[in-house]
C-alpha cells in the first residue's frame, strides 16, 4: 500500500488509480527530492510534500511536530473540521 506524505492512500486516489499520477512517496525517501523537481516540470508541485522533503520527514500527522500547519489549516488536503478533530484528540494524550 502506498502512502503519501499527507497521509492519504495513494491506492483511494483517483488521480493514481486513472494514471494520472504514480502515487506519492515518504519525504525522506532517497527519490523525493527527484519527485518534487518532476511536479515542478510538470508544474504539478505538492505544498505538503515539498515541505516534508525539505524538512526531511517522512509523512506529516507522524512525524512533523507542526502537524497541522498552514498548508493543512488551508483546506489542502483535510478540512478544517477534520483538523479540528485531530487537535483535540492530539491534546488528550
Amino acid at each position: 500500500m502506498q502512502v503519501g506524505v499527507c497521509g492519504i492512500c495513494c491506492d483511494t486516489c483517483g488521480l493514481k488509480t486513472k494514471g494520472i499520477c504514480q502515487g506519492c512517496i515518504a519525504g525522506d525517501s532517497p527519490e523525493a527530492d527527484k519527485k518534487v523537481e518532476f511536479l515542478k516540470s510538470i508544474n504539478a508541485l505538492c505544498a505538503v510534500l515539498d515541505c516534508a522533503v525539505k524538512k526531511k520527514i517522512a509523512f506529516c500527522s507522524r512525524d512533523c511536530k507542526e502537524f497541522p500547519c498552514q498548508i493543512f489549516e488551508g483546506e489542502y488536503p483535510y478540512s478544517k473540521a477534520y483538523l479540528g478533530m485531530y487537535k483535540s484528540r492530539m491534546q488528550q494524550k
